[in-house]
């Protein structure tokens, strides 16, 4: 049984784990570093538990503590109770959802481990805005990709605003990180990947025209917003893909622009 703790000092030591937590830099570089992340809300923090993670420790405040009652039971990590007002001091902003755990960090998997069970996986390179992982991620879980594998640079799955945006999905669906860049690409299209590199490009063919769903084994390549996939990145793709624009928008969102492109990958796929 986890032990209640009440906290009224801002500056208590045992609150380390959620100070700052606006402050990007500092958590994108402190939390790998000290094999944490941040779960918020009481959804999130029930399926980083579910997925198998470790919790170092909750951040309640007094309204959350019955809500979140069987978990306190059940585990022997310490909570802290502390007001809404204390709560907003320690981590930089108003808590709304009341309910913080700070989790421990599994290891990764290899790419190659990955590679060798699945059959429709993302590629993503220099995606490293935290909103567009989340929704990614939400997407692959929820259209049925198989993994994720990530460029050195792209952003972290398990920074607090992606676990939020993917409403815990990047729990769901496994990752790693392909390198050395773009050159382990090779090694996808050496496990029977087909490498298709979406992107707005006229000259693409349509996604229908590539029938994505018909292919044995399909890797998908998203890249940043804006700038999109690297000039190395698409020499390395076997065939550049497109969604057909209509009205005169040239081009979407990568994170809608993923969720359209993985029905695509995922519907009717074979059948093991």
């Amino acid at each position: 049984m986890a032990e209640l703790i009440t906290v009224e000092d801002a500056d208590d030591p045992r609150l380390r784990d959620y100070t700052a937590l606006t402050d990007v830099e500092l958590r994108r570089r402190r939390e790998p570093a000290e094999g944490l992340f941040i779960a918020e809300g009481e959804k999130v923090i029930r399926r980083a538990l579910d997925a198998g993670y470790a919790m170092r420790s909750m951040l309640l405040s007094s309204k959350w503590v019955d809500a979140m009652r069987d978990v306190i039971d059940e585990l022997p990590a310490p909570v802290y109770a502390v007001t809404p007002e204390l709560a907003e001091r320690v981590t930089g902003y108003h808590v709304h959802r009341g309910a913080l755990a700070s989790m421990a960090r599994a290891p990764l998997p290899s790419a190659g481990h990955l590679l060798s069970t699945a059959r429709r996986v993302v590629v993503m390179e220099s995606v490293n805005d935290h909103t567009n992982i989340g929704a990614i991620f939400r997407s692959a879980a929820a259209l049925g990709m198989d993994a994720v594998l990530l460029s050195p640079d792209c952003a972290d799955p398990l920074y607090r605003r992606s676990v939020k945006v993917s409403m815990g999905a990047v729990f769901s669906v496994p990752y790693a990180r392909l390198e050395p860049w773009p050159h382990a690409l090779e090694t996808v299209r050496e496990a029977g990947f087909d490498l298709l590199a979406l992107t707005p490009d006229a000259t693409a063919v349509t996604l229908d025209t590539a029938a994505p769903h018909r292919r044995e084994r399909v890797a998908l390549m998203l890249g940043a917003e804006g700038t999109g996939l690297s000039p190395r990145a698409l020499r390395a793709a076997d065939e550049r893909v497109r969604i057909p624009m209509a009205h005169g928008v040239d081009s979407l969102n990568v994170g809608a622009a993923a969720a359209v492109a993985f029905y695509a990958v995922t519907s009717g796929r074979p059948v093991d």
